[in-house]
């Protein structure tokens, strides 16, 4: 999977939303003790778990895979001319 120019900031906007979305599911705030890859696996399986995502293939689950995931979940929720899209 080739990098994308963008997708540093896709990633972090990815997980605003995503912890967002997290703690309006009843999840309590991310704590500073919990490190970036957590909190990308935390917001990855709670994606799949209520279907806004298919889940990886069990031999592609790892950390960079699912970045990507998160990033092409993200991807698709801006609208087209999103400056972070071109």
């Amino acid at each position: 999977m080739k990098a994308g120019k963008h997708d540093t900031q896709l990633l972090k906007l990815a997980m605003e939303i995503g912890v967002g979305y997290a703690q309006k599911r009843g999840f309590d705030d991310f704590g500073k003790g919990i490190s970036p890859k957590d909190k990308v696996e935390c917001i990855y399986r709670l994606l799949v778990q209520d279907k806004l995502i298919q889940p990886l293939a069990e031999d592609k689950d790892d950390g960079p895979n699912r970045k990507h995931k998160l990033i092409l979940w993200i991807s698709k929720q801006l609208p087209k001319e999103h400056e972070l899209l071109n």
